[in-house]
Parts: structure tokens; C-alpha cells; sequence
């Protein structure tokens, strides 16, 4: 049989890469390859529409075993399970308590507790909070504003009291106080007292191997706009920055990189987000390797990378929220299959309510389900061998690498950010991203394309901060901040403020008048019928009328705000003018870019909607001409 099969392939001789690109430039049929087929990131660099192995021979891990050096296809020999996260604000210790038991046998195997008080923490607190629960069997990450110290201390004379052995158990502290500095604009008591307390932590938790008391809070890049190859080159450089401060204060490399934590968020990009995180292992073990780590078991496993995978809440929308739901499940595919070691899949209503029972029920079974049904715990690094993904990390890694030097010669992250450097690349991309949600080049569904027609909020139930940035700058700030914001915010803002409008007044309408050429009208009121509820207003569409009499009547009898002729380009030259002149009272609209927009403008009609549009611009518009 296999010698049948082997025959068989000599029949189909090998193709180069040069014939293949020979037929597909033949199939363009004179249309520019690059310009057709080639696709450029975020970041900058061209994404080829296929590749071949001859394209991997300048990638040198390929014959890396999972686990080994520089870790690239994880830090998992036999399986590719990560833990399931759930995060629990603390206001009530017992309450929190009784929730991360429930939570706990429903999936969870790592529990986040986000102190929401500022205070000293004790013993008695710590055991009041940790009661009943199997320290062993879970993996336990607290985030506190404030006394870390005391933090630690309670949990390790807690741990003592217990009797458990140190190297059994997983723990974090999200000690950052280089983010804190970036979204407030200075340390809180002064970088001499940031770089003590660090030294502290380290020091106190010597004798645990898995208790990391630094966090590197890379999402805070991912949610402030910050493209994939920016977060993971600033998530490195404050990383390296913290084992600089450390080893300048006496502690040595090893026990500094084996403390730290990464927290990374998880954007929409599937395949780039893959890479990038088998980019970030690479490039962190090799960073660690250079400062010549002396490790008691002789290996490189101080440069293993620990990282915490959160869905990002760029991404997340407050109008049609289940869509969330989609985007939360990529989110984590993408993550499992990069090979992190934890995921945090945020609920579906995380951005603008506290989650509820039902959505964080959810949230856990979105991992659950890839767990048991889909089976992604099962192989590790399933990407291994893709040309395209195996290309994609070494390019995310080159790029990152180069970002990572130029910060590095700016002096350091501290430096950089003293400079505004990071900021300024945080803010240009956030920018340039909400512009292409602005003007459709980035889709967001339910947000600026295919909204719900008939979805309708009282939006005062809500904190008008979920639609604007967060920004968590000091009045004593010393440098500029990074601000927290979502791709979807403007649009929400619009629609808001018609759902708001609409409580006391009446929902401006866009009705389609049809006419002419069947499949031109029915595309172009399909198109428009999406583009003005986009905003909140209500649309009417309509099979078609006869005359531009019938269709005009037939607005005024319905209440029509806009009407937006819909016809084929030829017949506009007509069919506008005699539009226009029977709707001068009405906001009037042309669906489409025709050849005679020129002439058209010339005869007073200003309105044009086409897929060229800058939705928001023209939305933002309409609305302060309907709700002025």
C-alpha cells in the first residue's frame, strides 16, 4: 500500500515558488500582486497570501522540543492545559470567600481577588478570605492597590500556619508599579520605594518557586489601542526594567525573572495573536539568557515565561453585547493554542455592568468548552509546522525585538516613558485603529457594521463613563499617561445619545426611496438601512415605487427625517435633481458615488453615502442636524 501511494506522488512533481507565483499574477489577470494579494498588519509588515516551507529555513527553533530552550513551543512537555481564571472583587472577605468555593466547582482552577480595599491586610483576614479552600489545588493571584507587603507577609504566616509545602503551590501579587506609573503619571511613594518593596517581595518568597510577586500588566497597552508588537515589546522592556532595578539593588537575575508574572491581553487578530504569544516566550527567554542567570539546577528555565491571557476589552461592546460572546471565544482560541498559561475570559457585560451570575457562568464555559468538546488542552503547541504561523512569530519577533532596542537605547522603559516615547505609539495607534472602526476598515459587529435594528437602551441606567476613555491620570502627575479605551466608544457615544433623544422626543427616521434598477436599489437600501442604524436612527426600506412622486408621498406619510434615494448610478442624473426638488424640507441623501456626483453637487444635493465614507464623521453629522 504505502509503495502505491508513494508512485502515486511521483506523478505530481514538485512546484516552485516561482511557478506558483507565475500563475497566480497569471490569474490576476494584469492586477498588481502586492497591491491585490498582500496584506499589511497593524504593525506595518506585509502578510504574503501563502507560504511555503523553503520560507522557514531562517528560523533556527524549529527542532526545539516543547519545554526546552528558548521555549518558543512552550513550557508544557505533555499536554497544553492551561488554568481556567476567574477574578473576584473583594469588598466582603466572607463573600468572596463563599464565591470562590461555588466558583471553584464549577470549573475554575485559578481564582484572582482584586482588593478593592486600601488597608493593612492581616492574617486573620487572609484566612477568613482563603477558608476551605485546597491552596494545592488552585492557583491564587491577588492584586491590591496598596500594602503588598503586608499582603505577603499575611499570606505567608497564613501558608506557615497551614502546614503546606512552599514548592505545591501557585501564587501571585500583582505588585506593578511601573503600569501604576504609566496610567497615573508617577510612582505612588517614589521610585526608591517602588524598587525596595520589590526587593522585598523577592526576597520574602525565596524559598517558593512558583510565588511571583512582580506583574508585568502588558494589557494596558492592548486596551489602550497599542497594536500587537507594541504591547509585547513594552511588556519586555518593563520586564527587563525590573530585573535592571533588582539586579542594581543586589538580587540576583535568576530569583528576579522567575518572580515575574505577565498579564497580556488577547486581541482580535486569531492567527497574529497565536504568534504572538510564542513570539513573547521566545524573545522573554532569550532576554533573561543575556543577563547570564545562575540558576541551582543548571537549566534555562529562568527564562520561562509566565503569562496570565485576559480578552481584551477593546474589543468589547455595550450595544449588542452577546456578539461579545464571539469575540471572547476567538480571543481564547487564540490564546490556548499559543500556549499561555492561564486564561481570564472577561463576561460578555464586563465594560459596562457587574457581571452577573449568568455571564460569568458563561465566561467559564467558554474555556470549559474548548477544554472537554474542543479538546485544545490536548496537544501541545498545535501551531507547530503552519508556514503561515511559524512565519508570523518570526516576524512579530523581529518586529518586536526592534522596538524593544529602541526603548532600550532611550535608556529603558522608565527613560522611554520619561520622554513619552511608549506613550506617544500607544496614543498614534489607539488613534489610527478607532479611525479604521471609524471608516470601516476595521469591523466591529453590532458596532459599525450589521447593528441591531430594533435594539434600544435607557442609557441613563448606566455610568456615562462606559462611553468615554478612562483615564486614571494624578493631579500630581509627572509624566503624560497611557488612557484605557474601546474601539466601539465613539459609535456608543452617537447611538447613546439618540436612545437618549428618543425618550422625549421622536427617533429620527431614514427611509429608502427605491427605484429604477432591482438589484442596484436593493443593495443600495440594504447598505443604507445598515449605515443610518448604525447611529440609532429607526430605517424603513421599501420594495420600490413606480415615481419619485409615489416614493416622496409615501416618506412624508411615514414621517421620514431622511430620505435617501437608492436607484443605479445611471439613473441618478435623473432621478437626484427631480428628488431633490420635492424634499428640500428633508434631510436628502444619494446612496452611492456616482460619475455625476459632480454635477449633482452643482445642483445644491450635498448628501452622498458610499463605502468610502467616514461612517462616523457623517453619522455625527446627520444627528446634530436631527437632534440640534
Amino acid at each position: 500500500m504505502a509503495e502505491k501511494y508513494n508512485k502515486l506522488f511521483e506523478e505530481f512533481p514538485p512546484v516552485s515558488a516561482e511557478a506558483w507565483r507565475n500563475k497566480v499574477i497569471a490569474d490576476l489577470k494584469g492586477a498588481d500582486f502586492d497591491r491585490k494579494l498582500v496584506w499589511r498588519t497593524n504593525e506595518g509588515f506585509p502578510v504574503q497570501p501563502y507560504y511555503r516551507q523553503e520560507d522557514l529555513a531562517r528560523i533556527d527553533y524549529l527542532d526545539v522540543l516543547p519545554n526546552e530552550f528558548p521555549f518558543v513551543r512552550g513550557t508544557k512537555t505533555r499536554d497544553n492545559d492551561w488554568l481556567v481564571r476567574q477574578d473576584i472583587d473583594v469588598t466582603d472577605l466572607e463573600a468572596a470567600n463563599r464565591k470562590a468555593l461555588d466558583v471553584l466547582m464549577k470549573g475554575v482552577t485559578s481564582l484572582g481577588f482584586i482588593m478593592q480595599e486600601s488597608r493593612e491586610w492581616t492574617v486573620a483576614d487572609i484566612n477568613t478570605l482563603l477558608k476551605d479552600i485546597a491552596l494545592q489545588a488552585v492557583e491564587l493571584n491577588f492584586v491590591s492597590k496598596c500594602y503588598n507587603r503586608q499582603l505577603v507577609d499575611a499570606l505567608l504566616a497564613f501558608i506557615e500556619s497551614g502546614g503546606y509545602e512552599p514548592q505545591s503551590l501557585k501564587i501571585s501579587i500583582g505588585y506593578d508599579p511601573l503600569s501604576g506609573y504609566l496610567l497615573r503619571g508617577r510612582f505612588h511613594k517614589g521610585l526608591d520605594y517602588s524598587v525596595e518593596t520589590a526587593k522585598y517581595l523577592v526576597e520574602r518568597t525565596a524559598d517558593f518557586s512558583n510565588f511571583r510577586v512582580l506583574t508585568v500588566n502588558g494589557k494596558n497597552f492592548g486596551n489602550a489601542g497599542a497594536t500587537v508588537v507594541q504591547e509585547l515589546a513594552f511588556a519586555l522592556a518593563q520586564g527587563a526594567e525590573y530585573i535592571s532595578l533588582l539586579d542594581e539593588a543586589g538580587v540576583a537575575v535568576n530569583e528576579i525573572a522567575r518572580k515575574i508574572k505577565f498579564n497580556l491581553s488577547i486581541g482580535a487578530d486569531y492567527f497574529m495573536q497565536i504568534a504572538g504569544f510564542r513570539a513573547a516566550r521566545l524573545l522573554w527567554a532569550e532576554l533573561v539568557d543575556a543577563w547570564k542567570p545562575v540558576s541551582k539546577c543548571g537549566c534555562k528555565c529562568a527564562g520561562k515565561m509566565c503569562v496570565n491571557a485576559e480578552t481584551s476589552k477593546w474589543n468589547m461592546a455595550f450595544y449588542d453585547p452577546y456578539v461579545n460572546l464571539l469575540r471572547t471565544q476567538t480571543e481564547a482560541m487564540s490564546a490556548a493554542l499559543g500556549g499561555v498559561s492561564s486564561i481570564t475570559v472577561l463576561p460578555f457585560n464586563a465594560v459596562y455592568e457587574t457581571p452577573t451570575e449568568f455571564s460569568e457562568r458563561i465566561a467559564r464555559n467558554q474555556q470549559l468548552l474548548l477544554k472537554e468538546e474542543s479538546h485544545f488542552d490536548k496537544i501541545v503547541d498545535p501551531a507547530a509546522g503552519s508556514y503561515y504561523i511559524e512565519e508570523l512569530t518570526a516576524l512579530v519577533a523581529d518586529e518586536t525585538w526592534k522596538l524593544f532596542l529602541q526603548i532600550q537605547e532611550k535608556g529603558g522603559f522608565i527613560a522611554a516613558a520619561k520622554e513619552g516615547f511608549i506613550q506617544t505609539l500607544v496614543k498614534t495607534s489607539g488613534d489610527k485603529r478607532c479611525n479604521d472602526v471609524a471608516t470601516r476598515r476595521e469591523n466591529m459587529l453590532g458596532v459599525n457594521q450589521f447593528p441591531n435594528f430594533t435594539e434600544h437602551y435607557d442609557v441613563d441606567k448606566y455610568c456615562p463613563s462606559v462611553f468615554e476613555p478612562k483615564d486614571l491620570t494624578d493631579k500630581a502627575a509627572e509624566i503624560e499617561t497611557i488612557t484605557q479605551r474601546r474601539g466601539a466608544q465613539a459609535f456608543e457615544k452617537l447611538r447613546a445619545a439618540t436612545d437618549r433623544a428618543a425618550k422625549t422626543g421622536k427617533r429620527p427616521l431614514a427611509f429608502m426611496l427605491t427605484i429604477g434598477d432591482q438589484t442596484m436599489r436593493m443593495a443600495r437600501a440594504q447598505f443604507s438601512c445598515n449605515f443610518f442604524a448604525v447611529a440609532g436612527f429607526s430605517v424603513q426600506d421599501n420594495n420600490g415605487f413606480a415615481t419619485v412622486e409615489e416614493g416622496v408621498a409615501a416618506a412624508r406619510k411615514a414621517g421620514a427625517d431622511i430620505i435617501v434615494l437608492c436607484s443605479s448610478d445611471d439613473e441618478y442624473a435623473t432621478l437626484a435633481p427631480a428628488t431633490f426638488a420635492l424634499t428640500k424640507d428633508k434631510i436628502f441623501v444619494v446612496a452611492g458615488a456616482p460619475a455625476c456626483t459632480d454635477d449633482l453637487k452643482a445642483q445644491g444635493i450635498t448628501n452622498f453615502i458610499h463605502v468610502k465614507s467616514n461612517l462616523l464623521d457623517e453619522l455625527q453629522r446627520y444627528q446634530y442636524l436631527l437632534l440640534k
